[in-house]
């Protein structure tokens, strides 16, 4: 595995981010609430009711949250390999359990209990559809970053 360097994973971070907010793209649509995570968001900042947020404030909270998640990854795998001394897969791996972990805790800690206008029949729905949708993420920035370094 190619180690990155710190300009090199603050390069690839976002471009990664990226990418894997794309793929989450495709996902999040054929789930019952799979576009609701982004609104929540917005209408969190807006305090404004989730199915009354402003959609342009979504879809820039969702693809800024999803480049510094991939900044995020990369530092992840990165300090988990050198720090753990654990081979290159193995590191990856950690480090996509770490991140599903930590965007699924997130979203489920801080704005989906501070969302406004989402009946309680509709939470688990949203966090279940979350979940599905950060772990597709997961997984193609754990290839991407995987193909990046050679492993």
């Amino acid at each position: 595995m190619t180690t990155l360097s710190l300009l090199a994973g603050l390069a690839l971070g976002p471009i990664v981010g990226l990418v894997a907010t794309l793929a989450m793209d495709q996902v999040m649509p054929r789930l019952p609430e799979g576009t609701t995570a982004p609104k929540v968001a917005a209408g969190v900042l807006t305090d404004t009711p989730v199915d009354d947020a402003p959609e342009r404030l979504a879809t820039w909270v969702h693809y800024v949250a999803g480049g510094g998640s991939g900044l995020l990854f990369v530092g992840l795998a990165a300090a988990t390999g050198s720090l753990l001394g654990l081979g290159p897969l193995v590191a990856v791996a950690v480090a996509g359990v770490v991140q599903l972990a930590l965007m699924v805790g997130f979203f489920a800690l801080v704005p989906l209990p501070r969302a406004s206008g989402l009946p309680r029949q509709r939470l688990g729905r949203v966090r279940r559809d979350w979940a599905v949708s950060a772990a597709a993420y997961v997984v193609v920035a754990a290839a991407i970053v995987g193909v990046a370094t050679g492993i």
